[in-house]
């Protein structure tokens, strides 16, 4: 099987004695080309677009580099519909939603809006800057939710992305465009920080995880966020693993959401019989592994497969390094309880996720297949390999002879669940 790695691969062949399966998304026969997929959800707001008026302005806010929607497909379609109601190319802008991360380069630019480069205005998200953001109000847990001032003026607002599982905040998608998307630091910090219990070295909200809105309060904030700022309609796709467009929901901001989980919880959980002694995970290659930061998340779903004290194998290139300057002094840490304790006194989300990472290293045996140096992987609990050969090999002396082992190929798109996943209609209520 070849197993991604950045932009390149890794070839492992494990005896049928050791292996206890493959772990992939559940997916249909795809045949409808990705263009007609989106355009047929577009339909469902033709209502809506009919409503703008030629001189009005247009904001239209989508991902970053580090998380692939197929925005160079859906925002042509998108603006295209938008020229034939009249809204000329100079009123519409492109809105990069950042949240805390770096700025794009003119190439990732590039790549995000494909054939519209050059012709629309593409800005990215300041954080930072008071003088490009305007406060909205705040939500019922005390976030001052202050976002990016073009999408508080534009006469419309859309939101575009794509819905994929989120170790927090349940699903990505849908109202996160806002909240962290387009919001301040500090409301991106807030929302991050209710992921922690109230009490002190309580832990992690254990609602606050993998594919769960139900009384999830991180996604309850960001609910309350998208609500003032009031969008027009979304747009969200959900991506195969090979990031193909499988299928779009757009209208309502709330309903197309719930529409889109529903549909990614029925193919991207895994029914998982029991778990293994060793995983060997690959995030699916370049994006998904652009930083260590994204590459969390499939070291999240990965370890749900594995028995406790058991070996992960995580195959996560990290062109990017970690994906924060601040990211990996939080590993200055080595006990859970001091960590909780500095978190909670300045919290950063960076840390909330150097503190999940932690968390597993601690649980299990991680051995990293990355760029890292050597003594900064050692740094994080976790054992560094510049090869699968070699981690196969040092996960070799960790087993028991008669070890099992699942394969991961899209460990950042597929969850290893007991159960599928199949969120209620009250916990897609908000």
């Amino acid at each position: 099987m070849e197993l991604k790695y950045g932009s390149s691969s890794f070839t492992l062949e494990l005896p049928p004695e050791h292996l206890a399966g493959v772990i992939v998304p559940l997916l249909p026969q795809l045949s409808e080309p990705s263009e007609n997929i989106v355009n047929t959800a577009l339909d469902a707001c033709q209502a809506t677009i009919s409503g703008f008026k030629p001189g009005e302005n247009v904001v239209i806010v989508t991902s970053d580099i580090t998380r692939y929607s197929g925005s160079e497909i859906y925002l042509p379609l998108l603006v295209e519909r938008l020229n034939r109601q009249g809204i000329a190319d100079r009123d519409i802008e492109i809105l990069i939603a950042l949240g805390i991360h770096r700025k794009q380069t003119d190439h990732e630019h590039h790549k995000i809006v494909g054939p519209l480069y050059g012709r629309i205005r593409v800005t990215d998200h300041e954080c930072d800057d008071p003088g490009h953001l305007a406060l909205l109000g705040t939500t019922s847990n005390g976030i001052r939710v202050s976002i990016n001032r073009k999408a508080v003026e534009a006469d419309h607002l859309i939101l575009t992305g794509t819905i994929g599982f989120h170790y927090f905040a349940g699903f990505g998608g849908g109202r996160k465009s806002v909240l962290p998307g387009i919001a301040s630091r500090q409301a991106c910090m807030a929302s991050h920080f209710a992921v922690l219990n109230p009490g002190a070295g309580s832990g992690k909200n254990p609602r606050a995880t993998t594919g769960n809105l139900d009384g999830n309060p991180v996604h309850q904030a960001m609910l309350e966020a998208c609500e003032m700022a009031a969008p027009d309609f979304i747009l969200n796709t959900v991506l195969a693993p090979d990031k193909r467009i499988m299928a779009a929901f757009a209208g309502d901001w709330r309903e197309a959401h719930e529409v889109g989980c529903r549909f990614y919880s029925e193919f991207f959980a895994f029914p998982l019989r029991e778990k293994a002694d060793l995983v060997i995970a690959s995030c699916g290659g370049f994006p998904k592994d652009i930083n260590l930061i994204q590459a969390h998340k499939s070291m999240e779903y990965a370890s749900q497969a594995i028995h406790d004290g058991g070996v992960l194998i995580l195959l996560a290139e990290c062109r990017d390094g970690f994906g924060n300057s601040t990211f990996f002094n939080w590993f200055r840490y080595k006990q859970l309880d001091t960590f909780e304790a500095a978190l909670r006194e300045q919290y950063e989300i960076n840390g909330q996720t150097a503190y999940s990472m932690l968390q597993k290293a601690q649980r299990f045996r991680i051995i990293l297949v990355s760029r890292f140096p050597v003594q900064q992987v050692k740094e994080m609990g976790m054992l560094p390999a510049a090869t699968l050969d070699e981690a196969m090999a040092l996960a070799a002396g960790m087993l028991r002879p008669d070890w099992r082992a699942y394969l991961m190929p899209e460990a950042g798109s597929v969850l290893p669940v007991s159960e599928k996943i199949q969120p209620e209609s009250s916990a897609l209520n908000g």
